[in-house]
């Protein structure tokens, strides 16, 4: 019988190898499967013994010009699907593929079943049941275009997973992949080695490590396999086949193997996850720093791990302060050991200062990965005690050269004015195309978007430099810094949220105070280029009728109810950013009746409102579309329109304070004039210090009545 045994992309030639010694005859390796001939009890012994297949499939039959429904049920109906089962039985349908007719997988899937119910139906008058979470059997159909085949799952799916694993980590690795990753390690070769897994998570790495060395045969705890639903299988050679696999168990072997985690809530998971599997007695977990690293034997062996990837949202820089520590800690002390690291930024890979002697690319999950042997020599481990960071590129050093420069610029003007957040670069050398921003011993690093003619790899690479510098010239921690990217706004993406760290912190500015939270959103929380508008706001304000729209964090409303305002009605869409404002107030020991929230479009809010105010603060985004809003808004095209909407509203002797950060923004004068409002740009004004090598960084007018 033809079988197809799947897996993740990297691992098709190990499982190639393990088909063969478990006496499967391969036939063909293609992308992400094996395909293998075997009578039935060999192919039982793969589905019992197999490390590195998800699932090993029965080739049912091949068809072409499947171009249609009429086509795919013909081919369908005509397969002798009762040597597979009866009509007293029940089935499922997988369908996957499209072409130019059949473009839904769940129609496909309909047709194929409904040929199954007729075949039986002409048969026995009778049609069997569908089941889909528990049926006896399930059919596979994979379409390419007009070419279909039809498969009978023969494991049943996720073989990956052995049945140990009660609790895991955030990044779990499948067990299939891990696997993979201690077969190219080179452990195998001596497995009286340590093996030391310094981030072991849930302990899959190294409990997989020990079945291996034991030999234990991941499919011998499974409660059920597909195969054995079909009319084929026999109970009793099954069951000899079982035991003749336990009888080459080995309990005897006791590997050496170390695992360490610094959240002692993930040793106490890959603790009871290696007792579920039964090796528990062969595994030393405890809890560890990877930052603190040392070599936990002094007999040489193995170090893998799979190394924590920068996907959260600034993490970044940790990652890459980790990565250059560990570096130097495996030149001082892991010499003569073999370390195998998995890392999803290959370009990361310099900063261990390490030569390679091998890497394997594996795919894990969605995430391209690498895995990175290094045997550490005595040559390799020359230069360990040396402390310059290993930078890619010479020239970063004029960066950090620049972030001296401008801070020692603005540290008076930051203390006189008790500013605690600010700008300190902004793209002053063209090639570190980045914003630096501080807020008290923290800092947000914005990567604006590299133009096509740079290449990725360079780009990353001086972003690379750029972290490390900013934390080493700034004094700053890598956990404290945010990495984010500085793109075009679509929609609600102003107020999507990118992360869920939950660490705020509270800044000041002229005796004002502000909460802001650096990782979880693309904005902060404050506006750092509107300081000095903020500032005209709140010395406009005394004993006037406030209204702040577009609000988002309420930053100008708290500056107008600290300048003595009247009242203050603070408007924007997003609930979140109001209870933002809300506590802004809170900080600032702000509570009055005559200090209103309210959520609402901005532009729908100015059109059915009535009222009087002496002072309105009005700073729209660039451009939105988002579905909260009835129509599109672009400053530049409805800027007149938003403005006489906001002066209805202004009381005669009244302010409008309009800004924007539109680049190239012009306003359109003679049009307000038409309405009888005069404009008075007031832009270098509201241009504080930390804003002064970016003169387009924002535009702002004060509007009055004529």
């Amino acid at each position: 019988m033809q079988f197809v045994a799947s897996t993740s992309i990297g691992i098709e030639q190990l499982l190639q190898q393990e088909l063969t010694e478990l006496g499967a005859e391969v036939t063909k390796q293609r992308v992400g499967a094996v395909e293998f001939s075997a009578d039935s009890l060999t192919a039982q012994k793969v589905c019992l013994c197999t490390r590195l297949a998800t699932r090993v499939m029965l080739v049912l039959q091949q068809g072409s010009d499947i171009e249609d429904k009429t086509s795919l049920y013909n081919f369908a109906r005509f397969q002798p699907w009762q040597e597979f089962f009866g009509p007293d039985q029940s089935f499922a349908v997988e369908f996957s593929g499209t072409n130019r007719q059949l473009k839904n997988t769940q129609f496909g899937a309909l047709v194929i079943k409904d040929a199954i119910c007729d075949y039986f139906y002409d048969l026995y008058e009778r049609r069997p049941s569908v089941s889909k979470e528990t049926p006896d059997v399930r059919m596979v159909a994979k379409l390419n275009r007009d070419k279909l085949t039809l498969y009978i799952d023969y494991s049943g799916p996720r073989l990956s997973q052995r049945g140990y694993r009660s609790a895991q980590g955030k990044a779990p690795l499948k067990e299939h992949l891990a696997a993979a990753l201690v077969m190219r390690s080179g452990w195998l070769d001596d497995t009286s080695k340590p093996l030391f897994d310094p981030t072991c998570g849930s302990g899959t790495l190294l409990i997989e490590a020990a079945l291996m060395a034991q030999n234990k045969a991941p499919g011998l705890s499974r409660e059920g396999f597909a195969f054995e639903g079909l009319p084929s299988f026999r109970v009793a050679k099954f069951k000899e086949l079982k035991q003749s696999i336990k009888d080459q168990v080995n309990d005897e072997v006791k590997p050496w193997l170390i695992g360490r985690d610094i959240n002692p809530q993930v040793i106490k998971k890959a603790q009871e996850n290696a007792t579920n599997a039964g090796v528990s007695e062969c595994i030393d977990f405890a809890v560890g720093d990877l930052a603190d690293m040392k070599a936990p034997a002094k007999r040489p062996g193995v170090l893998l791990a799979n190394l924590p990837y920068g996907e959260r949202l600034g993490s970044m820089a940790e990652i890459v302060a980790l990565y250059r520590q560990m570096g130097h800690q495996l030149k001082q002390h892991f010499c003569h050991w073999r370390a195998a690291l998995l890392i999803s930024e290959p370009e990361m890979l310099k900063l261990f200062k390490l030569v390679k002697h091998k890497q394997y690319k594996f795919k894990n999950g969605p995430l391209d990965t690498l895995l990175a042997l290094y045997d550490i020599t005595e040559q390799q481990t020359q230069g360990q005690s040396e402390s310059k960071t290993p930078l890619h590129f010479e020239e970063s050093v004029a960066f950090a050269n620049r972030l001296k420069k401008n801070r020692q610029a603005l540290k008076k003007w930051l203390k006189s004015d008790e500013i605690s957040a600010y700008r300190l670069y902004d793209a002053d050398i063209p090639e570190y195309n980045v914003a630096v921003d501080v807020y008290q011993n923290s800092a947000v690093i914005y990567e604006y978007a590299a133009p096509k003619n740079i290449d990725h790899n360079v780009a990353q690479k001086r972003l690379q430099d750029v972290l490390m510098l900013t934390c080493e010239t700034l004094q700053i921690a890598p956990g404290q810094v945010a990495l984010k990217e500085r793109r075009k706004q679509k929609g609600d993406s102003q107020y999507q949220t990118q992360g869920s760290q939950g660490k705020t912190m509270v800044v000041t500015e002229y005796g004002a105070k502000f909460e802001v939270n650096l990782f979880d959103y693309l904005d902060t929380g404050i506006f750092l280029d509107h300081r000095l508008a903020r500032k005209r706001v709140r010395e406009l304000s005394q004993g006037k009728r406030v209204l702040n729209l577009f609000a988002y964090t309420g930053t100008a409303s708290v500056q107008a109810a600290l300048g003595g305002a009247k009242s203050v009605t603070t408007v924007d869409m997003s609930k979140t950013y109001l209870q933002w404002a809300q506590r802004n107030f809170a900080l600032n020991n702000l509570k009055s009746p005559r200090y209103r929230f309210e959520q609402g479009d901005c532009i729908e809010w100015l059109k059915r409102t009535r009222g009087e105010y002496d002072l309105i603060f009005l700073d729209p985004p660039t451009f939105s579309n988002s579905k909260r809003m009835r129509e599109s808004f672009d400053v530049q095209r409805d800027h007149v329109t938003l403005i006489k909407d906001a002066s209805k509203l202004l009381a005669k002797q009244g302010t409008l304070l309009f800004s924007n950060n539109k680049r190239g923004f012009k306003m359109d004068v003679d049009a307000l004039a038409l309405q009888g409002l005069q404009c008075e740009n007031i832009t270098e004004q509201t241009q504080s210090p930390d804003f002064a090598r970016n003169k387009h960084i924002h535009n702002a007018w004060l509007i009055r009545h004529g």
